[in-house]
């Protein structure tokens, strides 16, 4: 009688187990298609389980895992990645996978239309943007006193959570393929799946090739630049005595002198200039190798008077002296063309435009920003709001695509060799719940690429996947730059053209993208002439 009991009760464990297998129990876990695919709260779930990646030594790429609770939920819900083996015994160590879990916001109001084709997504209110790291960055220990924690969690039936990876291959690291395990675990159950990546025979440089200056004005938020720089980005200032170390780690390879005319859009009465004096000391304080430059002005095409224009030869004279680039935002104008020092040197060494403003100065005979290139200028170009119907937006209701491509292929078609954004840490009262932005709450996610730290446990800030999407970007443009600098340009030109050629011919798609740099990718590989 009592075998017959234990036979019974094994039976009835037996049927539990594969009921609760039928019904669903563990997890639902797949490999999301693409880091460009965002998984909303409640999309199905996908079939893809391994997740599979290119990259080169010194560049950063992601995947994503998504995990559904079904019905029941799930309870202690938990992601661990292990350790990636390659040839000949080579280990990329667990550490230089970095995880993240993603962080639903909701948008409250929608960008504002400006007409077809490039429209913000509106029947869509909930998106994933912050990340929150499983280690603190500060610290390399998992944040304490969180609000918001990346693991463990309880997930409710029917809802995703979606980890995000950053997986980085260290300079010098061997090339060839790698294999590893990712692994869900729960109470309810747990799902391993396999990471597949290839290492390409070439280095990415520390220092990137695109320049950038984000965050005008600084920032008196901590952890702000080094969240930038680890993501391939340049602060605009920095303090000095932080340069040497971040040129060394991070690859900072600009910085602005800090000097400001005061003009702004609509603003046109510049201050009183800096003196050569003024401006060489300044330029002492920083490290001598660090390109150097100065945003003077940002009229944005606005200020056409004599006056200003006076002027601004007369910032640009003592910049020059100085050995210094004079930065301001705005199309180029012939009344701005020569500096009055007797070289033919413009005023404005490094013009920055808007999609819009660049059109419109291509519309002139010769076309402007052609002209300038031609003489030795630069171009950069930055972002801001939804000014036009047609180019790239960085508002969190656009696809992650638009982020991406500005910085990476539209820049190396068009010949820009900068980026410039506002700010990023311009917060609401809460970001977290709100995160429409202080200054522009009718854009969502307007300079706002990053989250404060303190919900998170974190001693600095959360990165946006947004901020990813960017740095993907200036890795993109490396990759074209590199095959230019192996002499095959107009192969990496003609790539870069099927993505994105101009700032309204651009692709959407997403794959296509994603393909073309893996073509970028194996040409550099093949061609044997990168580090």
């Amino acid at each position: 009688m009592k075998k017959t009991k234990k036979v019974a009760s094994l039976t009835i464990a037996w049927i539990l187990l594969v009921c609760c297998r039928a019904f669903g129990a563990a997890p639902v876990v797949w490999v999301v298609p693409s880091s460009l695919h965002r998984v909303g709260p409640i999309d199905a779930p996908g079939r893809r389980t391994n997740a599979v990646i290119h990259v080169a030594r010194g560049e950063y790429e992601s995947f994503q895992v998504a995990i559904q609770a079904p019905s029941g939920g799930l309870t202690n819900v938990n992601f661990s990645v292990s350790k990636l083996v390659g040839p000949r015994g080579a280990v990329l160590p667990g550490a230089n996978l970095i995880l993240y879990r993603e962080w639903y916001v909701t948008v409250k109001h929608h960008s504002p239309y400006n007409g077809p084709p490039n429209l913000p997504i509106t029947n869509v209110q909930t998106f994933p943007d912050a990340l929150i790291p499983f280690l603190d960055p500060a610290t390399g220990k998992p944040p304490v006193e969180a609000e918001f924690r990346a693991v463990p969690f309880d997930l409710a039936a029917g809802r995703n959570a979606v980890l995000w990876v950053d997986v980085f291959v260290p300079r010098g690291m061997a090339d060839g393929r790698y294999r590893g395990t990712y692994t869900v675990t729960s109470d309810q159950g747990a799902f391993e799946g396999q990471i597949c990546m290839e290492v390409w025979a070439f280095t990415l440089p520390l220092e990137p090739a695109l320049k950038s200056s984000f965050n005008g004005g600084g920032t008196t938020v901590r952890g702000v630049n080094e969240e930038l720089l680890r993501n391939r980005i340049m602060p605009d200032t920095v303090d000095p005595a932080d340069e040497k170390n971040f040129v060394n780690h991070y690859g900072l390879n600009a910085t602005d002198l800090g000097f400001f005319s005061g003009v702004s859009y609509g603003q046109c009465d510049p201050s009183k200039r800096p003196s050569l004096s003024e401006i060489e000391s300044a330029k002492s304080l920083h490290q001598p190798d660090l390109y150097l430059y100065d945003e003077t002005a940002d009229p944005e095409s606005s200020c056409t008077s004599p006056a200003f224009y006076r002027a601004m030869i007369g910032w640009a004279q003592n910049l020059h002296r100085a050995g210094v680039d004079n930065l301001v935002t705005q199309e180029p104008v012939p009344q701005l063309y020569d500096d009055g020092l007797g070289t033919g040197r413009s005023v404005v060494d490094i013009w920055t435009m808007l999609p819009l403003a660049y059109n419109d100065a291509q519309t002139f005979s010769p076309p402007r920003v052609t002209y300038v290139l031609q003489k030795g200028d630069k171009a950069w170009s930055y972002n801001d709001l939804v000014q036009d119907s047609y180019s790239p937006k960085w508002e969190l209701d656009f696809p992650p695509i638009n982020y991406r491509i500005q910085a990476g292929f539209i820049s190396q078609s068009l010949g820009l060799t900068g980026l410039l954004y506002w700010s990023v840490d311009d917060w609401s009262a809460d970001p977290w719940d709100d995160p429409q932005g202080r200054q522009n709450p009718d854009y969502p996610g307007e300079g706002v690429l990053v989250y404060p730290g303190g919900p998170a446990g974190l001693k600095g800030v959360a990165p946006s996947m947004r901020l990813k999407y960017l740095r993907d970007g200036v890795e993109d443009y490396e990759y074209v730059q590199l095959l230019k600098n192996c002499g095959q340009a107009a192969f990496a030109l003609a790539e870069a053209q099927k993505i994105g050629p101009d700032w309204t011919s651009w692709t959407r798609n997403e794959s296509l993208l994603e393909s073309v740099r893996e073509q970028l990718g194996s040409q550099i590989a093949a061609s044997n002439c990168a580090p």
